[in-house]
């Protein structure tokens, strides 16, 4: 249990047998009335949004949220195989829970994963990954950075728009939360 003036970034509450987690949160004290907590949370199962207001200094559940680094090892059907790096365990995460974060993920890559009495909840990547692209059309001569932009195949099979100059074999930095293209990597 947990206050609500504890509440921080990030933090898993248990509301009605349902784990969300905080995304934003402000302290409100109004110059009439009692204080209040206003949050924005996100069901980490579904990933719904929702605005939700406490009183100040209202008792809540937390979530005994386990978040490890995990290396992963390979896709096995529909499912993904993670493996601990300190203890080797491994562990079966499906591909509803991993989602669209599967577009950026290569074999060997360390994730984290999240894990609540067990069971795989979500998988994060770093907010940004490097990536080869395998097949997109080639550039023009003349073509810059500030024209338009086409479709471009990565490493991972995920497609994302690139400016035109880039040509294939190019490695790029990805957001991994959006799937924008960030800027050629040099190496």
């Amino acid at each position: 249990m947990a206050s609500t003036n504890d509440l921080k970034n990030g933090m898993v509450l248990n509301l009605d047998n349902q784990l969300w987690s905080v995304v934003e949160f402000q302290h409100v004290k109004p110059g009439k009335g009692p204080a209040f907590v206003r949050t924005k949370l996100k069901a980490v199962m579904s990933g719904k949004t929702v605005d939700k207001t406490f009183n100040a200094g209202t008792k809540v559940e937390t979530a005994n949220v386990d978040k490890r680094d995990m290396q992963y090892l390979y896709k096995d059907g529909d499912d993904y195989v993670f493996m601990d790096g300190k203890t080797y365990e491994q562990i079966t995460v499906q591909g509803s829970v991993v989602g669209d974060v599967a577009n950026f993920m290569l074999e060997n890559q360390t994730a984290i994963v999240a894990t609540h009495d067990g069971n795989p909840l979500y998988v994060e990547l770093p907010a940004s990954v490097v990536l080869e692209i395998t097949y997109t059309e080639p550039g023009l001569q003349g073509d810059r950075s500030t024209g338009g932009t086409k479709p471009a195949t990565l490493e991972t099979g995920a497609q994302i728009s690139v400016p035109l100059f880039l040509e294939q074999g190019t490695k790029v930095k990805v957001d991994t939360r959006d799937g924008s293209y960030l800027g050629r990597v040099n190496e």
